[in-house]
């Protein structure tokens, strides 16, 4: 069944929304609560079942992307129509501006709330939760969000049984996490950077470029590496085929 762009976009909205309060509130809410919170594994976890929620939920509408980096990696990786990129990018930071407001709704009513504790939002230097520079920042985010449509796009491949997609996608999702949360609080996602840093300002707002410009170039890519290693894979395997 074909959905119209319309309800794709809304189902875009939906599930960078969620994504993006799971993730983020897990951050701002539980990781450090009060003394015993989730810490870096469960903020890893909690991006991950996001992500493996919403694609069960919405895969079947508009393919749950709910990251522009991802659908710059599709397009890039022959999966996605550019007509429809702008489109699903809207959708996608609007769903992030919702959930992050909604999230400063929540949080602003404890006491000792600050945005100076810096709500979940990406940063580099000296917000960077490690203090990791700008070079080691940029290096994270492009290679980590390479792997990420990498994996998206083999996990999807119309030769993987269908119905499974979901669970390696969020696994990795979480396994990014697990390794660049000290870098750069972990971005990969151009809409769930945007959403935290409007409300931050500042600092946040002047780092952003970042990490529109370091996932988008990783997620193109690992679509054209993994576009030109099926194209390679495949000549091979018609080229056997007629030696045989």
């Amino acid at each position: 069944m074909n959905m119209t762009l319309s309800r794709r976009m809304g189902a875009e909205f939906i599930g960078t929304f969620w994504l993006v309060l799971g993730g983020c509130g897990s951050a701002v809410l539980a990781a450090g609560f009060p003394k015993t919170g989730i810490g870096f594994l469960g903020v890893a976890l909690a991006f991950g079942l996001t992500l493996l929620t919403m694609a069960y939920a919405i895969g079947h509408i508009s393919g749950c992307h709910i990251n522009p980096a991802v659908t710059c990696g599709l397009w890039a990786g022959g999966r996605f129509p550019a007509a429809e990129v702008v489109p699903y990018i809207v959708a996608q930071v609007l769903g992030a501006i919702l959930a992050s407001t909604v999230l400063y709704i929540i949080a602003s009513g404890n006491a000792g709330f600050s945005l100076s504790n810096g709500f979940a939002a990406n940063g580099y230097g000296a917000h960077s939760p490690g203090g990791y520079v700008l070079g080691s920042a940029a290096v994270c985010e492009v290679v980590m969000t390479l792997m990420f449509l990498f994996v998206i796009m083999g996990a999807t491949d119309s030769r993987v049984p269908a119905g499974f997609a979901p669970i390696p996608i969020g696994l990795v999702l979480t396994l990014i996490h697990l390794i660049s949360i000290p870098v750069t609080n972990t971005s990969v996602n151009p809409a769930r950077s945007t959403g935290p840093a409007i409300f931050v300002g500042g600092w946040a707002l002047g780092q952003l470029w970042l990490f529109w410009i370091a996932p988008i170039t990783g997620a193109v890519l690992g679509g054209l590496l993994y576009r030109g290693l099926v194209s390679e894979a495949s000549a091979v395997s018609s080229a056997q085929a007629t030696r045989g």
